[in-house]
């Protein structure tokens, strides 16, 4: 008989009810360590204060009006990213998969517009993650989800990620887009060099095709910038942000530079639910914190030293991991044996984690974790290694 929540999660037998900063509190009491954070979306871990207050103050407000209306705090964060960011314009939906299927709207409209409706081609990266829904399952790379669920649309090709020799050669007259996660997050936390990331640039421009950049995981300080692909010293013409965006609140968002967004106009898309007050108000929460002098800087500092205490238990246990993977606070154990174990193995331990692709164990502590909370988790992993080891 099935069950009244669909069966679509082999979920895990615990339940939390309450977190605080890195940890969550099970209903039976357990104490966990979060270094999973909702799958790096609970970015400044659980019921920080200033979230709270600010989500609380306009809970008691308003919740929804819908895109019918001027909503001011959704355009007061639409300025605030545009200022930090290489974008012009920003649409507001809920979700990562909801900002991937916008970007891809984006960019085969700028063609339409542009008289060249044929232009609808994306050219992706394998082992590349952009969603569930059908189309953005097609511009994935991982036919395990595709399974079962009709035909694919069409109009995305994969070639190897990292291959620029690949990418210039899967260039047509059909060709819309190049789409890459400048950090593959599902894929096994693998970060694009910044040659390739500009390399990139380059081509699109050659080609008039435009540069899509995927930061649903990657974003939002993640990676030891706002914006991973800063760290590149280039910029796309359309990104995608979901996941840390709202701090836990479902936030998703299209950005866009003023000519890649030319095509839309009134009526081309919409979202009933993006955007909303409540929405826009854990977002700018979000941004508040992000934005505080020295807390980039603290990210960085503290993914060093996350970096430095991981190539250490991975010397020290050759046999349970391979390599270390990653960059600031986004990263990756390359595992010898069964990513799926070694996570039991520390959810065991009260260490949560999250498997990826090419049996890679994603490590995603909060933005704000303490050093002595990655000291913590550092050592749970030891213990476990050593277990694992003998």
């Amino acid at each position: 008989m099935v069950t009244a929540v669909m069966p679509t999660y082999g979920r895990i037998d615990i339940a939390f009810e309450r977190g605080k900063g890195a940890y969550l509190y099970s209903t039976n009491g357990e104490k966990y360590l979060d270094f999973a954070t909702g799958i790096a979306t609970n970015s400044l871990g659980h019921a920080h204060p200033h979230l709270v207050k600010k989500l609380q103050e306009q809970a008691g407000k308003l919740w929804h009006v819908s895109n019918l209306y001027n909503i001011p705090e959704q355009q007061r964060f639409a300025d605030r990213l545009v200022s930090h960011s290489f974008a012009d314009t920003v649409f507001f939906c809920n979700s990562g998969a909801e900002a991937m299927e916008g970007a891809l709207k984006v960019a085969r409209k700028y063609h339409f517009a542009n008289g060249n409706p044929e232009r609808e081609q994306v050219i992706c990266a394998t082992g590349s993650f952009h969603g569930r829904t059908l189309t953005t399952l097609s511009a994935g790379d991982n036919d395990k989800y595709r399974e079962g669920f009709g035909p694919r649309p069409g109009g995305f090709e994969h070639v190897a990620f990292g291959n620029l020799n690949e990418m210039r050669a899967a260039i047509s007259e059909k060709t819309a887009a190049i789409l890459v996660e400048p950090i593959q997050g599902e894929g096994g936390i693998n970060p694009a060099t910044a040659e390739y990331l500009q390399e990139l640039r380059k081509v699109a421009d050659e080609f008039d095709a435009l540069l899509i950049f995927d930061e649903v995981q990657c974003g939002m300080a993640r990676s030891g910038s706002l914006f991973a692909y800063s760290q590149a010293d280039t910029e796309p013409d359309i990104m995608g942000l979901a996941k840390g965006i709202g701090g836990g609140f479902p936030v998703g968002a299209v950005l866009a530079s003023e000519k890649a967004a030319i095509g839309m106009v009134p009526g081309t898309h919409g979202s009933t639910y993006g955007g909303n007050p409540l929405a826009m108000a854990a977002a700018n929460a979000v941004l508040d914190v992000m934005l505080e002098p020295g807390f980039i800087e603290s990210v960085i500092e503290k993914g060093v030293y996350l970096r430095k205490g991981l190539n250490k238990l991975s010397k020290d246990h050759p046999a349970v991991i391979e390599s270390i993977r990653g960059t600031g606070l986004m990263m990756g154990l390359k595992c010898l044996g069964p990513n799926l174990e070694l996570m039991t193995a520390f959810r065991d331990q009260k260490l949560l984690t999250v498997v990826a692709g090419d049996n890679v164990l994603r490590i995603l502590p909060p933005l704000n974790v303490k050093i002595d909370e990655l000291d913590e988790a550092i050592d749970i992993m030891d213990k476990v290694c050593k277990t694992m080891s003998s």
